[in-house]
Parts: C-alpha cells; structure tokens; sequence
C-alpha cells in the first residue's frame, strides 16, 4: 500500500530527468548571466550585449547537452555490461546466485527460510530481473537514456538562458543590470523550488543555494566588466 507524496514509482528516471533540467536551467541562468551582466559591465551597446548572450545560449545548450549525452552514456554502458555479468553468472552458477539473491533478502530482515523461498520463487519468474532489481538496483528495461538526458540538458539550458537575456536587452541602458539581476534572481527562485519539490525536499536551502550563486556570480562578473570596459576604454 502506498501513501500520497511517497516517490514509489519510477524514482531513478525521475531523478535523471530531475538533474539533467534542474541543472540545466539554473546553469543556463547563472552563466548566461554572468555573460550579459559582465559584457554590459563593459559596453552599453544594445547589438554587442545581445551578440554575446545568443552565443552564450547556443554554446552552452551544446556543451550541456554534449557533455549529460557522454555522461549518460558512460552510465548505462556500464550498466548493460552489470547486466551481461550478471546473466553469464546465472547461466554459469544458478545454484550460487540464488543463495547469493537469498542472503541479500535476509539481510534486508527476512528469516531464512522466507528468504530462501523469496529467491526460489523470483528466480524462476524472472532471475535476472531479480539479481538486476535486488543486487545491481538496476531496472533491466527501464535504463538511463543518454538521448532523454541530452535533450532536457539543451531545452533546460535554453530556457534558463533566456531570462537573462531577455531582461537585459529590452530595459532601457539604465535598468539594464537592474532588471537582469531581479529577472535572475526571480528565475532562481523557481528552479530551487521547483527542485525541491519534485524531489521531496524542503526548498528553503535549495533557493538559498541558488540565490547566493547567482548573486555573486553576476557581481563578480559586473566589476570585470566594468574594469575591462574602463580599461579599454
């Protein structure tokens, strides 16, 4: 019996696609931020600012998506060849490998004799969904996606990416930071929200978190610019 809030169903994929756009948005926002806010820092031009967040955009939706793709892929590379290690096992010692899955029920708090009978009767529906499940935590049918994960990566990113850049190119020269900063911060709100809540946590640390990277991140970037810009100049 389940209860209402408890993450039953399907929590490792959740959890993927949970990284892969939590991350991707709040990295769209904070980088793409740090850009805009740092180019502004050092010219007023309305064409140079908006140059160099579009390629900001486009850049790190790639290399987002790029990077969680070779990522994802790495981890279920390694789990098809768990798996393959696993079924020769079973086909090479059956015997071995249900007394193994047995131990690991009663571990678990079974008594002998319910965990002896718990492998038994799951080894021969499906043994190797039940070493997978049990032993490797590993659904057989359901693994990570690299293409899913690239994919919420590069839309996440975009999407983050955008509240900066939209807010720092339409306000007037002297709103510009201004409006930028409070578009960010409202943005990284959400996402540490967001965050939170899908993932069952309280979302108080997760906004704070957010909030004090994004902040010193475009101030930091702003005084590069402006000296950058002043230097220059």
């Amino acid at each position: 019996m389940t209860h209402p809030g408890e993450p039953h169903h399907d929590l490792s994929g959740r959890l993927n696609w949970l990284r892969a756009g939590v991350l991707g948005a709040n990295d769209g926002i904070v980088s793409t931020a740090g850009l805009v806010v740092g180019v502004a820092g050092a010219t007023a031009d309305r064409a140079t600012i908006l140059a160099a967040g579009v390629a900001g955009l486009v850049a790190g939706s790639l290399s987002m998506a790029g990077g969680e793709y070779v990522s994802v892929s790495t981890q279920r590379d390694t789990e098809r060849a768990a798996l393959k290690l696993e079924e020769r096992e079973l086909r090479e010692m059956p015997e071995e490998e249900e007394r193994e899955l047995a131990g690991i029920y009663q571990d678990k708090g079974l008594s002998e004799d319910l965990a002896a009978q718990v492998a038994r009767e799951l080894t021969e529906q499906d043994a190797l969904r039940a070493h997978a499940e049990a032993e490797l935590q590993i659904d057989p049918d359901n693994l990570t996606s690299p293409w899913q994960a690239a994919w919420a990566s590069l839309v996440a990113f975009a999407a983050g990416a955008l509240i900066p850049l939209v807010a720092i190119v339409l306000p007037p020269t002297g709103w510009r930071v201004w409006a930028c900063a409070l578009a960010v911060l409202v943005g990284l709100v959400l996402t540490g929200v967001v965050s939170a809540r899908l993932g069952s946590s309280r979302p108080g640390r997760a906004v704070r978190r957010n909030v004090v990277v994004g902040s010193l991140t475009m101030i930091v970037t702003y005084y590069v610019g402006l000296l950058f810009g002043v230097a220059v100049g």
